[in-house]
């Protein structure tokens, strides 16, 4: 082994829909955390892992912090946020490229001051004029002594590779604490939900998505099929009508793109089940939450 090898926990923080999940999967190389356009996509803390020749780094993906909501839901996690942050050697901060507004500067001071935080520039390819991004990077340098401010595409992997190597320099030098081929610290089952969930928020209306919550009732290895049974649980019985669409089209679609997602990670051929449940009131419901993966 390397006698400089590193190793560290690192998590990316930032206000709703700045492309944190879309970092994670880059920076690990697979999809495990779900993304989509809609704000507010993660609920979980997810562990992506990385490791290299001479370093491995443990990226914690969080949702983004809420500032308005207070549901249950909402406190429930806002606390996963707080918790990543305490147990963590570095912080990647993701903030859009042109926009630093409220939102930002409220999760900045949430941030430790014991730990360094790069500043990570997302979606520096929506920038047309080029010449506004040097003055906006020196503005953002007075907001707080970064330890450094680095521009990426998260989407197209544009210096994502230069961020490695930069958040290396600020691991602790220590023994890789998982496998090598280890890429997450989520069982299969739950990425299973997240897969559904996503696609929940990619197939339905603006709103809809924010009302319903997955929860796999069967997760079964029949040799190399994986037999899955999940419900989707919704608040209102409207809610339910919506989500299976007419004649079962939605749901169907739900299910199959889902499946095929599925497929892709766990390199193995999956049987799908998927159900819709009414729950009113889950997302105020401490004990259903818990009982959906909610910590």
């Amino acid at each position: 082994m390397n006698a400089e090898f590193r190793s560290g926990y690192v998590a990316i923080v930032g206000r709703p829909n700045v492309g944190k999940s879309t970092l994670l999967n880059r920076l690990i190389g697979q999809k495990i955390s779900i993304v989509s356009r809609k704000a507010q996509t993660t609920r979980h803390r997810i562990m992506g892992i990385r490791t290299d020749a001479d370093a491995q780094y443990m990226f914690v993906d969080t949702p983004g912090f809420q500032t308005r909501h207070t549901s249950a839901l909402n406190r429930t996690m806002n606390r996963g946020v707080t918790q990543a942050l305490a147990d963590v050697d570095a912080v990647l901060y993701v903030i859009e490229a042109g926009r630093f507004d409220a939102a930002d500067k409220q999760v900045l001071a949430l941030l430790p001051q014991d730990r360094p935080v790069i500043c990570v520039v997302n979606k520096i390819d929506r920038i047309e004029d080029k010449t506004r991004l040097l003055p906006f990077l020196g503005e953002l340098g007075k907001q707080r002594d970064f330890a450094a401010i680095v521009p990426v595409c998260a989407a197209s992997g544009v210096q994502s590779e230069q961020l490695v190597g930069e958040l290396r320099r600020h691991l602790p030098v220590r023994e890789p604490l998982f496998d090598e081929d280890q890429i997450t610290d989520r069982s299969e089952r739950f990425l299973a939900a997240e897969f559904l969930r996503e696609k929940l928020f990619r197939l339905l209306g603006d709103e809809l998505p924010y009302a319903t919550a997955v929860e796999v009732e069967k997760f079964e290895l029949d040799g190399a099929l994986r037999r899955i049974s999940a419900s989707i649980v919704v608040d209102r019985p409207n809610h339910k009508a919506m989500v299976i669409g007419k004649g079962g089209e939605t749901l169907k679609r739900i299910a199959s793109e889902a499946r095929v997602d599925m497929e892709k990670l766990f390199d193995g051929k999956v049987f799908l089940e998927v159900f819709v449940k009414v729950k009113s009131g889950w997302a105020d419901d401490e004990r259903l939450l818990k009982s959906l993966g909610y910590e």
